[in-house]
């Protein structure tokens, strides 16, 4: 028999097959080295995936560059290995104990095999993957720049099409050797629309220019604004010495980057000649190379500017007026009565394609006898434009409406006005009954596009608006009104007297005039505006003959710094960034404000609105009682306000606002003054106000805390409250929870009691009816406080700001809620958030532990907060995904997010913090 075997195999055959046999079994006995093996082999392709994306991380930082395909797909295959060896890791100890006999044999032979033999597969599978990482030699590649930045517009205006085309055809065909092209024409007829329109042509059209420079000018020139948005633009601003060189120095840096490059330049709303040499741009690389195109209201501009092409955008023709006419008025309007399309059409010619939406017969035909009646009254611009615009104005319903349009040329041009300022304004000057009449005036101007809303807080007034309302005051209505408005046109001297005559409003807001030296006679003045000025000295005198002044706002420069910049920067950097703020008007302008009042000041005895914030003054005179009419007195950031004599406050029996944030906070009240430490003395006298509704009031003690609390009217009436140095031995902020309309609350240098959720009753009654006003909560240099859970019972806060607060360790504590759990429910803290500010909370170590739904969100900062790793955030957290996370690169690199979806979703957002 064994020779017959042996006939059949030979030795050598024998020894092959047992040789694969202890191969293949090698893969049973050998499981448990094998798994070692894989994991270490799996650990280094980990270590060389980190370090390829440290590589890729530090390459993305620098703009326009992005990781190459080659890297994304080994990337991607690395995640996908990882898988396989979890999943094979995961099933280690229930092969192990299927191993049987010393781990030579196991009880299911074939499932071990087939398992060792896939591990085996896949260590080989790694160790190829991990060699593959040598082949990958370039890891970034550069990603071309979009040559334009899109601008929003609604829709190409009708009558437009073919300028726009005219104007695209100057720019790409090199043909036409055009290098400057000027767009004139009157102002509101399209121009910053089609020039915004050539600019986002860019974008979607073929051409060969490298980059497209937005720039808006204005009315009063600015070259080093103009340079710093074409530096912005073409990445000039990242070199740290940009800001403090000089204009020929930036002149020249912008010369030579252009200089490389294929450049369109699209400067809109130029009032008069610029020197483009001066600004930087070259002029020798024009023609075919690059371009500019610019807008004006003047044809003379276009001559100066030596436009190789001048290009008028005109009024609508009939036909063009009569189209964008039924757009906008609609079919339903037109068609309610057989006469109204004829009677519209003719309105149509007469307001040359302004859309005046009208709603029955009568209406059209007295608009249309209206505009006629106007319009034969002024020739060129007033005869094509503002009797036209002048139509709105003469529609609204009520005088006050008029006056309060009116009232917004006051302000200088591209102006951003305050709501509520502008509405305390108009109180102090008879248009409104209060806010609530105040609010409903914006909305029917707003309405009637006589005002534009920027967001919830400011209005803006456009400039053919502003100019029109200017035509008005100081000539159709000058026996009526008659401004003299000088605002941010740079003049360092106030009006000679002489022009002061007669005026009823003067503006001379946003300029550079330091004395008022001379007396101007004005007994009719209601109206002075000296906000954003450097006025150092007021002769005595100069009040004497405004015996009819309602208003005075403001004698300092600094006038508008808002709460917020207070509250995030500290008193300290508050003054830094003050100076910064005078510094970039000029050399000449640092230098103290006005020291004090003159008195004078005592003659206004019709004066109802008197705002002298951020100025040095260093006292009140007793005198001021004969402001006997007083209803709005800001005193904010008056840091030096040393002297304030008792009985002047409460002489104000009118008074219904006052505003005294900061005020005496640096300086040391003098004897007999009300500015106690305690400020028991003044809360005294404002309790006989009996008109007084709202204040923004500083407490600088335990005792100054302790009593302000004791009176209710006051907390009522608060709506800006900060508090520092209290240490009453702790400061319970649920005793403040009740201030019905505290919008703005900052905490500075206190012993805060953190929330306690033993006393179930409080937390109850804060959760019902506690802090819905909050909006701004700040809290710095509150060392001692661990969590500030108390933040979460404001439905309506909105800004959180919290500096040096060395021992907190959460913001919002999941234990403490967790407590309080039966009582709160769902409680959807933070939906209004906009801004979260974190600055140099050393022991943070969360906001929240889990995601927040933020849909208001708009910036979060970070700035040494080392121990903080995670923000609240998922990728559902946010509507949109265009916030701003600010912050040092080191801990935007060790931040750790919920998974790979968020970290996806808020990659872009990143921005290293300064």
């Amino acid at each position: 028999m064994g020779n017959i075997i042996s006939s059949f195999l030979s030795s050598e055959s024998i020894g092959s097959a047992l040789s694969f046999v202890a191969g293949e079994a090698e893969n049973i006995w050998g499981l448990q080295g094998n798994l070692d093996a894989l994991q270490t082999e799996f650990d280094k392709l980990i270590q060389a995936k980190d370090d390829l994306l440290n590589e890729v991380n530090l390459a993305e930082q620098q703009p326009l560059t992005r990781r190459t395909h080659q890297v994304k797909g080994w990337l991607q295959r690395v995640q996908q290995m990882g898988t396989k060896v979890t999943k094979v890791q995961e099933t280690r100890a229930q092969e192990i104990d299927r191993l049987c006999l010393g781990g030579f044999c196991s009880k299911d032979l074939i499932s071990s095999y087939r398992f060792g033999r896939r591990v085996v597969e896949l260590k080989k599978e790694v160790i190829d993957l991990k060699n593959e990482r040598g082949d990958i030699v370039d890891i970034y590649e550069m990603v071309p720049e979009d040559p334009a930045v899109e601008l929003p517009v609604e829709r190409t205006v009708v009558g437009q099409e073919s300028i726009l085309d005219q104007v695209w055809r100057c720019i790409t065909e090199k043909e036409n050797n055009v290098g400057i092209i000027g767009l004139y024409g009157r102002g509101g007829v399209g121009k910053t629309t089609l020039l915004k329109q050539v600019n986002n042509h860019f974008r979607c059209r073929e051409h060969n220019f490298d980059v497209v420079i937005w720039v808006v000018v204005s009315r009063e020139l600015k070259l080093q604004q103009i340079q710093h948005d074409i530096g912005e633009r073409i990445g000039l601003l990242s070199d740290k010495e940009w800001h403090s060189k000089s204009v020929k120095q930036k002149a020249l840096d912008i010369s030579n980057n252009l200089s490389q490059k294929k450049f369109v330049l699209l400067l809109d709303d130029i009032w008069q000649p610029i020197d483009l040499t001066e600004v930087g741009v070259p002029l020798q690389s024009l023609n075919v190379e690059s371009k500019i195109v610019f807008t004006t209201r003047s044809l003379d501009v276009c001559g100066q500017m030596r436009a190789d092409k001048g290009i008028e955008v005109s009024t609508l023709t009939h036909g063009q007026a009569w189209k964008l006419f039924q757009e906008e008025v609609g079919t339903s309007v037109l068609g309610s009565h057989p006469d109204i399309p004829k009677l519209a059409e003719t309105l149509a010619k007469e307001c040359r394609g302004l859309p005046l939406f009208r709603r029955n017969r009568e209406q059209w035909q007295h608009a249309i006898n209206v505009l006629r009646t106007s319009a034969s009254k002024f020739p060129g611009m007033e005869e094509n434009v503002f009797s036209r615009l002048k139509f709105s104005y003469d529609c609204l319903p009520r005088d006050e409406l008029l006056s309060c349009l009116l009232y917004c040329c006051l302000f200088p041009e591209d102006f951003r006005i305050p709501k509520r300022e502008l509405i305390n304004y108009w109180i102090s000057e008879g248009f409104s009954d209060g806010f609530g009449d105040g609010y409903t005036i914006v909305g029917d101007l707003v309405s009637a596009c006589l005002l534009e809303e920027e967001d919830d807080n400011y209005l803006k007034m456009h400039d053919v608006i502003r100019d029109m309302a200017l035509w008005i005051a100081c000539k159709i209505r000058k026996k009526e009104e008659n401004f003299l408005v000088r605002a941010g046109v740079g003049i360092t001297k106030a009006p000679k007297i002489e022009e002061w005559e007669g005026v009823k409003r003067v503006s001379l807001t946003d300029n550079k005039i330091e004395s008022l030296s001379e007396i101007p006679n004005c007994p009719h003045l209601q109206t002075l505006f000296l906000d954003r000025n450097c006025i150092m000295e007021i002769t005595d005198g100069f009040f004497e003959l405004m015996r009819s002044l309602r208003l005075l706002s403001n004698l300092s420069l600094i006038h508008g710094l808002g709460f917020f910049h207070f509250c995030r920067l500290g008193f300290f950097s508050c003054c830094l960034l003050e100076l910064d703020l005078i510094h970039s008007n000029g050399p000449s302008r640092i230098k103290n404000s006005l020291t004090e009042l003159p008195s004078g000041i005592s003659s206004l005895v019709s004066l109802q609105h008197l705002d002298v914030s951020y100025t040095d003054i260093r006292g009140l005179p007793h005198e001021l009682t004969a402001l006997l009419n007083l209803r709005y007195l800001n005193l904010e950031r008056t840091y030096h306000l040393s002297r304030f004599p008792p009985e002047l406050i409460c002489s104000f029996s009118k008074l219904e606002v006052l505003r005294m944030l900061e005020s005496g906070a640096d300086s040391t009240a003098e004897q007999g003054s009300v500015l106690s430490e305690d400020a028991e003395p003044l809360m005294k006298e404002l309790l006989c106000l009996k008109l007084l509704n709202l204040i923004s009031f500083s407490l600088y003690s335990s005792r100054g805390v302790r009593n302000f609390l004791k009176f209710p009217k006051l907390l009522r009436s608060t709506q800006a409250l900060s508090i520092s140095d209290c240490e009453i031995p702790l400061l319970n902020v649920s005793h403040l929870a009740y201030m019905e309309h505290l919008k703005d609350l900052v905490i500075d240098n206190s012993n805060l009691e953190e929330l306690k959720t033993d006393c179930t009753g409080e937390v109850q009654k804060v959760l019902q009816c506690g802090f819905r006003s909050l909006h701004l909560a700040s809290i710095a240099f509150c060392s001692r406080v661990k969590d500030l859970t108390w933040l979460a019972f404001a439905p309506n806060l909105k800004i959180i700001v919290i500096m040096h607060c060395d021992d907190l360790e959460e913001i919002i504590s999941v234990e403490k809620l967790n407590q309080l759990s039966d009582i709160m429910g769902e409680l959807n803290f933070f939906a209004k958030l906009e801004l979260l500010d974190l600055y140099h909370a050393e022991s943070l170590k969360s906001i929240y532990q889990g995601a927040l739904p933020l849909p208001q969100l708009k910036e979060i900062r970070v700035t040494q907060c080392p121990k903080l790793k995670t923000l609240p955030l998922n990728s559902s957290s946010t509507k949109l995904r265009n916030i701003v996370i600010s912050g040092g690169k080191d801990w935007w690199e060790e931040l750790q997010w919920e998974d790979q979806a968020t970290q996806n979703a808020f990659s872009t957002c990143f921005v290293p913090s300064r």
